[in-house]
């Protein structure tokens, strides 16, 4: 498989070492090199390799918010009056630290972002006091996840 602009190439061995870290990046080094028969070192050449093209941007620990008291997870749709108004309201949206992702769409919202809340007062005062009060919001439209059925990266 070649990655677009980079034109790094990616094969069976490169995918199957994705393949276990995107399942758990905490598996040992030397675990995988044992399952797929090379060494560890060459396991850490590969990554590297992938690392340096952009393939690999990073790992991280997934924290579970609900044990943290997060139960609440809602999609919200902002439109702006203007687009130019974008990133001023951006920034805004940043210093919301319960604002988890943040994305420029298409269609009738000009940003979606997801939230994690307490609850759904904790939405409704986060909506009312630090969203819709943000210069160029004109309203929003909340969507709130009721159950995640689907939670995966792309499969190599």
């Amino acid at each position: 498989m070649k990655i677009n602009s980079l034109q790094i190439e990616i094969d069976g061995i490169d995918k199957e070492i994705l393949r276990s870290l995107m399942e758990d990046a905490r598996k040992p080094i030397l675990q995988i090199a044992n399952k797929i028969g090379i060494s560890g070192a060459a396991i850490h050449q590969r990554l590297r390799k992938l690392e340096q093209a952009g393939v690999i941007s990073g790992s991280k620990f997934v924290v579970n918010t609900k044990v943290l008291g997060y139960s609440t997870m809602a999609f919200v749709g902002i439109y702006l009056d203007k687009a130019a108004r974008n990133p001023e309201a951006v920034r805004e949206l940043r210093k919301i630290p319960e604002v988890l992702e943040c994305h420029y769409t298409t269609g009738n919202w000009s940003i979606l972002i997801k939230m994690i809340c307490r609850d759904n007062e904790h939405l409704m005062q986060l909506l009312n006091t630090k969203i819709q009060v943000i210069e160029g919001v004109s309203r929003t439209e909340t969507f709130i996840s009721l159950d995640q059925q689907i939670e995966r990266q792309i499969q190599l």
